[in-house]
């Protein structure tokens, strides 16, 4: 019960119906396997140079499972990405903090760059998404300096090169998510203030009625954002709260994955239209803060 009272409503989600191509074990730590759930596009071989995107799922760092990002792997694998559902430590199966979690995604970008090679992704071209908890921890890849893995290969860089968030909790200082539980390590881990020159392009998907992350903070994030030159692009959706675009609610998943896709295929990790169709996004797009 006090899991569930941390962690956001809808996170404990498991999605059936998906098969990844492979799990492949990226982190070995205290006798615990984390594996990469991968989703290839078809006729895809180790040459191949694909742009590649590891999710992470949402759970308040305390619960949650690789599946919830399995539709949306599917999805870029039809399109032509490497796409990788995450497992990664949390607090109700391995006594973890949230410090761990964010070691973990950067340890999980690091693998899929060394390993390019043998994976056919480009190992340039490496995006991290996530959701709400799992935001946090791709959106750190993308923005903090720290906190990596003891005993890793620093030579081979943790930092993605493209977010895909969705009700990210990424501000975690005095007045943000969770604050009581990170609040020895906030500056280094909470991703609002860790935006620098490097931080990649990054677009973000947020209900107006999410109970954790009010418009204000994603705005504010947008405009640190553009302060440092970076894109950020914001998708406001009217009336929604936390968790509204997973798979179970066909028309949000539809309607943000499109958007996911026209984003990808702006920085060319995707090529032509999605090929999602949704009637109902032209006549209720969400509410884009440019």
């Amino acid at each position: 019960m006090l899991l569930l009272t941390f962690a956001p409503s809808g996170y404990s989600i498991e999605v059936e119906g998906f098969t990844p191509s492979q799990s492949l074990v990226y982190k070995t730590i205290d006798k615990t396997e984390l594996k990469l759930h991968l989703f290839v596009p078809e006729g895809h071989k180790p040459t191949d140079k694909r742009p590649a995107i590891v999710f992470f799922f949402g759970g308040g760092w305390n619960i949650g499972s690789p599946s919830q990002f399995y539709p949306h792997c599917e999805y870029l694998a039809s399109r032509g990405m490497v796409a990788m559902s995450a497992d990664y430590r949390v607090k109700s199966r391995n006594n973890t903090t949230p410090l761990e979690c964010v070691k973990d995604g950067k340890s999980a970008i690091r693998w899929v760059r060394q390993h390019a090679a043998e994976l056919g992704v480009d190992p340039t071209r490496i995006a991290a998404g996530g959701a709400s908890a799992g935001g946090q921890v791709a959106a750190a890849t993308g923005t903090t300096q720290k906190l990596e893995e003891e005993g890793e290969d620093l030579s081979i860089s943790s930092h993605s090169d493209a977010l895909v968030l969705f009700n990210p909790v990424y501000d975690n200082g005095p007045t943000g998510f969770e604050h009581d539980r990170v609040k020895e390590y906030w500056e280094e881990f909470s991703p609002m203030h860790n935006i620098s020159t490097k931080t990649p392009p990054t677009i973000v998907f947020l209900g107006t009625k999410d109970h954790l992350i009010p418009v204000k903070t994603a705005e504010e994030y947008k405009k640190r954002m553009e302060d440092k030159g970076r894109r950020c692009d914001l998708m406001l959706y009217e009336g929604q709260g936390h968790a509204f675009f997973n798979f179970k609610d066909k028309e949000y998943y539809t309607k943000t994955v499109i958007e996911m896709d026209v984003f990808l295929e702006s920085l060319g990790y995707l090529k032509g239209k999605p090929s999602l169709q949704n009637k109902a996004i032209a006549l209720d797009p969400p509410a884009s803060v440019q």
